[in-house]
């Protein structure tokens, strides 16, 4: 089967379209045929061996697939060859088939299209476990999101309104900004893209401070890090939560003093591991996910798709930080 494929670790320009042998399934495994693939950061880390999960070589990048199952294995009784589904996790997206656990995979509606559908697991699901589990967003709490025009953080802005939250969204560009608010931000604050000096990162504060009013963030969804991260730590409000989820512009080093300060929370998001851990919560998450989707109150953005034979484009734009919304591979 055709696949894209990391032969050697390096940038996407690496990747070259090839083949792989056909998967097999196991007892409670499903085989998927793929019609689309999400994009996700963790893409672009793992055909540098920069991800904490290292795949022998060669394999090909893509956790996210939709499709239609064409294979069960023993055991499996919540899909049937046919089904249109999403899987994830899973190995080797960006390819013709996919397999994967049962446990795993979903059946979507019929009027979900197979590219949404790739698109709404990993930023959906991590925003979701982030706000409602890790969180513990209230209605009428104001909730700062850093990178919000991005996969994870555009999904974080849906689902924070659909919880009750106000929200405020944090972008490198006016046009991000205007993405994040046409999907439900009630404010948004524009930062400098690049590195921070200390009169940069107290300007910012300050704008912080001002978009999220006299209390303060009472949770700041962080995918970005970098010198970003201390700047909206200043913005929280009284024990307040600050949810780790990413680091597009770098692992920050914080002063520990800040949270002693706020009476605060630095909370670790790993979506992947309590997928694993908390499988029945996990199951009644992507319930509520799709709930919400029916019910139009999320809806992926996807802002570009492309063709297998173009994958590697799809994944350097992620990291060039150009990207807005989601961005999906397609297999025809």
């Amino acid at each position: 089967m055709k696949a894209l494929l990391s032969t050697r670790p390096g940038t996407p320009d690496t990747l070259v379209l090839g083949e792989l042998p056909e998967p097999s399934v196991g007892p409670g495994e499903v085989r998927v045929a793929v019609r689309a693939c999400g994009v996700n950061y963790p893409d672009l880390l793992i055909i540098q061996d920069l991800y904490q999960f290292k795949p022998p070589r060669p394999f090909a990048p893509g956790a996210e697939v939709a499709g239609v199952v064409d294979a069960v294995g023993e055991g499996v009784g919540n899909v049937r060859v046919g089904d249109r589904v999403l899987l994830g996790p899973v190995r080797n997206g960006m390819a013709e088939k996919a397999a994967g656990l049962a446990r795993s995979c979903w059946k979507i509606p019929d009027a979900m299209p197979f590219d949404e559908a790739a698109a709404l697991l990993m930023t959906y699901g991590t925003s979701h476990h982030a706000l409602k589990d890790r969180a513990r967003i209230r209605p009428g709490e104001t909730l700062l999101v850093l990178g919000a025009a991005g996969g994870v953080g555009l999904a974080a802005v849906e689902l924070g309104k659909a919880m009750g939250a106000r929200v405020v969204a944090a972008a490198s560009s006016e046009a991000k900004i205007a993405l994040a608010c046409r999907h439900g931000a009630d404010a948004g604050v524009q930062y400098p893209a690049g590195s921070l000096d200390k009169a940069a990162a107290r300007a910012l504060t300050d704008r912080f401070k001002e978009a999220c009013g006299a209390n303060g963030a009472q949770v700041i969804y962080d995918g970005v890090g970098g010198d970003y991260t201390e700047a909206a730590l200043r913005a929280i409000g009284w024990e307040g939560r600050h949810l780790v989820v990413g680091f597009t512009a770098g692992i920050p080093k914080l002063a520990l003093n800040l949270p002693l300060l706020k009476g605060c929370q630095i909370i670790g998001v790993f979506w992947g591991e309590f997928t694993n851990r908390h499988p029945s919560q996990h199951a009644e998450n992507v319930a509520a996910l799709m709930a919400l989707y029916l019910e139009g109150r999320i809806k992926p953005a996807i802002t570009e798709r492309f063709p297998l034979a173009r994958g590697a484009e799809a994944i350097a734009r992620l990291g060039s930080r150009d990207a807005r919304g989601k961005l999906v591979v397609t297999i025809e």
